[in-house]
């Protein structure tokens, strides 16, 4: 069964994004693990990785229009406190915690390089 790996988010000031990430992998149980060549390797505590680089061709960092990092968390009341948390990262509001109709509870932020990041979690979390 094939699965997502890493995700790879472009940064400018890459002190700045491995502070935020340190932190913010730490609250997802997860960790950082090594660094890359252009950047640095992550794992969330599902598994799945997230590498924050300087770009391959030295060029600048942007966040795609449309593209977004969705990580789906324990606890419903993990939204809100890893929400939060990003927040006083440095992390800026692009949809504060709540329910979003009848797929669960979503919240939504931007990292300090502007790479859309979504945490949820769905009432079927619950029934496994």
């Amino acid at each position: 069964m094939a699965q997502i790996g890493y995700v790879c988010l472009g940064a400018n000031d890459f002190d700045r994004a491995c502070a935020f990430y340190d932190t913010l992998t730490t609250e997802l149980g997860g960790k950082k693990l090594f660094p890359t060549p252009h950047g640095q390797m992550y794992r969330l505590g599902g598994g799945a990785m997230i590498m924050v680089t300087r770009p391959y061709n030295e060029q600048e960092a942007h966040p795609g229009n449309g593209t977004m990092l969705a990580i789906n968390v324990d606890e419903q009341a993990d939204v809100a406190r890893i929400y939060e948390k990003a927040l006083s990262l440095g992390a800026t509001c692009e949809g504060k915690p709540g329910a979003r109709g009848a797929f669960g509870d979503f919240a939504y932020f931007r990292d300090p390089d502007g790479n859309k990041l979504a945490v949820f979690w769905t009432e079927r979390q619950k029934k496994q």
